[in-house]
């Protein structure tokens, strides 16, 4: 199983790449998101999916563990293949895709090519209990366990944890606190936010 590539870029393609690791080019299919960081004779690392069929053996890669975790999670859902999930994270970054999630944002997850209004309320329906352990982890690829700083939304949602509410309450409530306040919120403003909005 390959992990991971590191390597120069050969040449960036409409939904591929080819990354040259040491002579050998790999074709490694990857979200628009990803491909949009790669540039001709960089160099590059991708976090890599290998998927084997009885046809074909494909790659797929991702800028961050994170994203292709996204990708393993979304393919959980009944008629998401690989396809369907690098069209969703072409259209949303998993920050955005987490927030549509524990929003119930059909209509953000329909926006990805390929995804119609049933198969976006299926994937908010399916992940709706998988959202708020992904928004733990943070985003930097690490779990919520790591030394790392996972982000102010992260702890946010801990601390909601820790006064008692579930995953699901705290991962709405502080998304749309994120919603409310704006990215660069801090913990605290974050959490005051999260609590109001629970207590209307």
């Amino acid at each position: 199983m390959i992990g991971k590539l590191t390597g120069i870029v050969d040449h960036v393609a409409e939904d591929h790449v080819i990354l040259d690791v040491a002579g050998v080019g790999y074709l490694v299919h990857c979200p628009s998101s990803t491909l949009s960081k790669l540039a001709a004779g960089a160099n590059a690392s991708l976090m890599t999916e290998m998927r084997l069929t009885d046809e074909t053996i494909r790659l797929y890669g991702f800028s961050s563990a994170e994203e292709r975790e996204w990708f393993r999670l979304l393919q959980t859902v009944q008629n998401v293949g690989a396809r369907v999930a690098l069209n969703v994270l072409s259209a949303l970054s998993p920050r955005d895709l987490e927030r549509a999630i524990a929003l119930s944002d059909k209509a953000a997850i329909g926006r990805a090519q390929g995804v119609g209004p049933k198969l976006a309320l299926r994937i908010v329906t399916e992940l709706k209990d998988k959202a708020p352990s992904m928004m733990l982890r943070g985003h930097d690829g690490m779990s919520a366990s790591a030394t790392a700083p996972r982000g102010p939304e992260a702890d946010a949602v801990a601390a909601l944890l820790k006064l008692g509410y579930s995953q699901g309450q705290a991962a709405e409530a502080v998304a749309r606190a994120v919603r409310d306040l704006g990215e660069h919120a801090a913990v605290d403003a974050l959490i005051r936010e999260a609590l109001k909005g629970m207590g209307r």
